[in-house]
Order: C-alpha cells, then structure tokens, then sequence
C-alpha cells in the first residue's frame, strides 16, 4: 500500500492530513507539558504540607519522644520522599517526552514544508507542459481553419468564369502559404503532446510517487514517535513505582511502630515527679482540753492554754490552704510531740499525753535532723513552669526524678565531649611526636598552644563532670532514702502540721512548718559527722605545679606555676587532685598539672 498509486490524485487530501498529524503531536505535547505542571505543583504542594508540619526543632527538649509523634514524623520523612519522586516523575517526562516531541515536530513541520513545496513544483512544470501542448494545439486548430477559408476562396475563384487569371494565382498562393503554416503548427502540436504526454507519465508515475512516499513515511514516523512517547510517558511513573513502594512500606511500619506502652511509659517518666502521695491524716481530737484530767499530772494546766491557743491559731491559718484539688480548709494538729510520746486513757475514757524521754535531749535531736522545708504540690507545680524563670543550672528547678533524668542526660553530654577532647589530645600528642622526629615536617612548638587549649578544656569537662555528678548523687541519695523515711513516719504515727511529704512535712505557709522528729537510728551518726568536718585532713604527700591554673571555677584553686602545695586527697580517676596551701586554703587541681609525690608512711591514710 502506496500512497503515490493509490492517493495519486488527493494532493490536497494529503496536505490537510498532514497538516492535522503536527497538530496532534503539538497537542499531545502540550497535555504532556499540563500534566508536568500538575506533577510540579503535586510535588511543590506535598513539600510545603511536610514542611508546614514537621516540627520547628530549637533545642533537643523538643524532639519528638513519643512512638506516635515519631512515626508520624517518619511518616512525614517518606512523604518527602514521595514529593521528590513526583519530581522525578515531572522531570522525566519534561526531558524524555515533552522535550522530544516539541524537537520533533519542529523537524516535522521543516520536512512536511519540503515535500509540499516539491509536490507544488512538480504540479506547476505539469501544468506548464500542458498549457504549451494546449497552446500549439489551438494555434494549429486555427491554422487548419485559415487554411480550409483559403481553399475555399481558390476553389470558388477557380470556378468563377469571371475571375481574372491573377486573383486565381493569388488565391493559389494564398492557399499554399496556409496549408504549409497548418503543417508546421500540425507538428509543433504533435512535439508538443508528445511532450506533455512524457512529463505527465513521468510526473504520475514517478515525481509525485516519489514525494507522496515520503510524505508517507514522514506520517508514520510521526506515529511511530507518538508511540514511543505513550511508552516512555508510562515509563516515566513505573520507574518510580518501586521507589514509591518503599515510600508506602516505609509508612506502614512507621504505623506498625507505634507503642502505645511505650508512650505511656514515656508519660510516666517525663511528668513523675520522684515525691509519695501525701499519706493518711491522723485522728486529731480536739476533745483532750476538756476531758483532760490533773489527776495524773503529766500535763499542766499551762500547757493545757497553750494547747488551745495553738490549735485556734493553726485552724485560723489553715483556712485559705490549698488541697491537691482545689481549697479546703483542714483543722491542724496540736503541737508535735517526740516519737516517744504515748497516750493514756483516764477513769472517764479520755486520752492524755505523757513522755517518756527528757525533752531536752529530743530538742537537740530535733534541732540536729531537721530537714528544710519542701514546698506544697501547688507551689511545685509553679516552679516547675517554665513561666517562672529560667531553669537552674543544677536543676533543683525540678522535682527529683526529673532533675535526675536531666543531670544523667548532661553527664552523658559532657563524657562525650570529654573522649572527643581526649581523643584530640590524643592526636596532638601523637602529631607532636611525629614533628620532635622529622622536624621537617613540622615545628612541634606550634601545637603547644592548642595542646593547651585541649588541657584546658578538658579540665573544664572533667570539673563540669564531677560536679554535676556530685548534684546527682545528692539527687539519688534522696530519692533511695525516701522509702524509709516513709516507713519509719507512719510507724512512729507522726502528727504533723499540713500535709506530710517524702522529705518531712511542709505547708504552704513558712509560718505554718513544722518538722517531723527524727529519725532514731540516724540522728547520732549526723550529729558527729557535722563536727567531724571541722578537722583538717592529713597530708599524704605533696606535689609541684608544672602549669599555672587560674581556678575560676567554685571548689578549684588556684596556683602558680612552680607552687608547691600539700595532697590531702588523691585522684580518683576523675582527674582531679585535691589539695592545701600552706595558709589552710583547700581546693581542686588538676592532676596533669602538677607533679605529686606521695609519702609512703600515708599513702593508704
């Protein structure tokens, strides 16, 4: 099937259609172009929702924790992803399909211009022979009838008796001269549609084949293209399908990963604040006054009048306290009694108090163990809002099992920063080496000043590291105390003003504390220690300072570079040695910076 033998005749035809097959192209190219736009502003608007919704991160306190937050961050992250692979997608097709289309139907519209042009000229020199054939056929025709008049007006003249002899010849001529002219024009016209007859054949059978065959195989590039482009705009999303699948996959376990134990564990641990339900109230009867007999004489009357001035007094205070849930005036407890107080039971069934241990002795207990105030849950909470100021450098901000959390979180921080800072003492010291052998490659004094950089801030780790770990022993030291001070309050039956916490009672009026009594197996063993810290520790050696150290920071000191000072206490890994001057002044130093020598008579003192 040839459209030169079978369209010979459908020039026009041919032209229109085309014409129509560019159209198409352009048109397909341009869906293509709508759909890249569509991919481009899916992408852009995906982007932006991931955006608008991922979490502003300032600081690590507000990293998502939960199994929910975090998968739906994740979530967010495959999103992201995704959006990239519309972009790819959009980006293939702008390259592969739209891009090629746009090249080839320029080419199209440059090929199609040719052939038509070639097609128009062939026509036209067609046209032209058979306007010559046409010609020299009508001059032929009219020199036929101009010969048929001339023999006409000679047969006639010939026959006219009356006709002279001359216009007989005349006419003769005039015959001759026309029937030679209608010969030449006979065989002009003869060449002529020969001619004509030639280039026809040659312009039906073989020009206009010629260029209708190519117009032909223009057309079906065209379609071949079309399809290709169908393909390569299908291929352009499947080779992202795989990726896409993994950014579906990567959604459903982020889905699968979430623990709902877990979070609540993570709510526990975030808000528990380390303290013990307030324990159960004590029967506080404000009957004894009255019932109370002198028969026994444990109680004056005086003590009796005190006794109810202080309950008018502690009732009147305590009526603006505050409940964990809300206001609600509670009737306080008398005076507090020693742990060693009992009651005893009269003739008419009332109780009285008797002691049994001398009160100055549990005065001086009382004194010695008494515990600081702890605020009420109300003002706990208060302090710890943010609202209230800012956080304190060792936390005491908080309650204890947050303080602990974040201490521990900071000593972790800081040991980090501490084998970093190791490790680059490390690589110096080695690089010193190195330029102390081949002085070529380089001048070991000019590592010293970094060098000592490093010492400085390692020493700084080291003492950041110690004292915060001093805060946190100090925090766990509550914390594992607390179970038993519990224990030992609800066994003595402590009656307290207020409401009773793990650390002793508190209030919310500083008027109102009270404290609890001690405890009787640790009091003694406080006592001493308090007066055993005025003694100055022995010295166990003594040491010189090879560097100066400033000893800024609390609890260090300072010293001169050559200083010679006493040990009193060794290092214990953390990198500091404690010692005294001469004057009784005591503090820390750093342990690289001097040189110790220890006595062997004290070295286990």
């Amino acid at each position: 099937m040839s459209w030169g033998t079978e369209l010979w005749d459908q020039f026009d035809s041919l032209d229109k259609h085309t014409q129509w097959g560019i159209d198409f192209l352009e048109r397909y190219a341009k869906f293509v172009k709508e759909r890249i736009e569509i991919e481009q502003n899916y992408a852009k608007q995906l982007r932006n929702l991931v955006k608008k919704y991922c979490p502003k991160r300032s600081s690590k306190d507000e990293e998502p924790r939960f199994t929910s937050c975090i998968a739906f961050f994740n979530i967010l992250n495959e999103l992201n992803d995704y959006a990239g692979q519309r972009e790819v997608v959009a980006e293939e097709m702008a390259h592969r399909v739209y891009g090629e289309l746009m090249r080839y139907a320029h080419d199209l519209k440059t090929e199609r211009k040719m052939h038509l042009q070639e097609g128009r000229k062939a026509q036209q020199y067609l046209d032209m022979c058979w306007k010559q054939m046409d010609n020299s056929k009508k001059k032929f025709e009219r020199e036929c009838r101009e010969a048929e008049k001339a023999q006409q007006s000679y047969e006639r003249l010939d026959n006219d008796t009356n006709a002279t002899k001359a216009d007989v010849e005349k006419a003769k001529q005039q015959l001759n001269l026309r029937t030679h002219m209608a010969d030449e024009n006979k065989n002009e016209y003869a060449a002529q549609l020969q001619n004509f007859n030639g280039e026809q054949h040659k312009h039906f059978y073989v020009v206009i084949p010629q260029i209708y065959k190519q117009l032909q195989e223009m057309d079906e590039r065209r379609t071949v293209k079309l399809s290709e482009c169908y393909r390569g705009f299908a291929d352009s999303e499947r080779k992202v399908i795989p990726i896409i699948s993994k950014c579906l996959e990567g959604m459903i376990l982020a889905a699968k990963s979430v623990d709902e134990r877990r979070d609540s564990q993570m709510v526990v641990d975030s808000f528990k604040s380390g303290f013990e339900p307030p324990g159960d109230f004590p029967f506080e009867d404000y009957s004894q006054h009255i019932y109370r007999t002198i028969s026994d004489g444990t109680i004056s009357a005086s003590k009796q009048e005190s006794g109810k001035m202080d309950a008018k007094t502690t009732v009147g205070k305590a009526k603006g306290k505050l409940w964990l849930f809300g206001k609600k005036p509670k009737p306080q407890s008398p005076p507090l009694t020693p742990t060693s107080l009992f009651t005893s039971s009269t003739p008419n069934g009332s109780q009285f108090l008797t002691f049994s241990i001398e009160p100055v002795h549990y005065c001086m207990n009382e004194i010695k163990t008494g515990k600081p105030r702890i605020p009420s849950f109300r003002s706990l909470k208060r302090g710890w809002s943010v609202k209230m100021g800012p956080a304190l450098e060792d936390f005491s901000h908080l309650p204890p099992e947050q303080r602990r959390k974040k201490l521990q979180q900071r000593i972790d921080e800081l040991n980090r920063e501490l084998q970093k800072e190791s490790d680059q003492k490390d690589a110096l010291n080695k690089m010193k080496d190195v330029y102390e052998k081949n002085p070529q490659m380089g001048d070991p004094g000019s590592l010293q000043p970094k060098l000592a950089e490093t010492m400085n801030n390692i020493d700084r780790l080291r003492m950041e590291i110690h004292k915060n770990e001093a805060w946190l022993s100090e925090v766990e030291g509550k914390t594992g105390g607390r179970g038993d001070r519990r224990h030992s309050s609800d066994i003595n039956h402590l009656v307290t003003q207020g409401r009773e916490s793990p650390e002793g009672s508190y209030t919310d009026d500083a008027n109102q504390e009270v404290r609890g009594p001690p405890q009787q197996h640790g009091h003694h063993s406080e006592f001493d220690d308090e007066f055993e810290d005025d003694d100055p520790l022995p010295a166990i050696g003594h040491c010189k300072a090879i560097y100066p150290f400033d000893g800024h920071n609390e609890g260090t000191l300072a010293m001169k570079e050559g200083e010679v000072l006493y040990i009193i206490e060794e290092d214990k890994g953390d990198g500091w040695t404690r010692a005294r001057r001469q004057n009784g002044e005591e503090g820390y130093v750093p342990t690289s910076y001097i040189d110790v020598t220890l006595e062997k008579n004290s070295k286990g003192s």
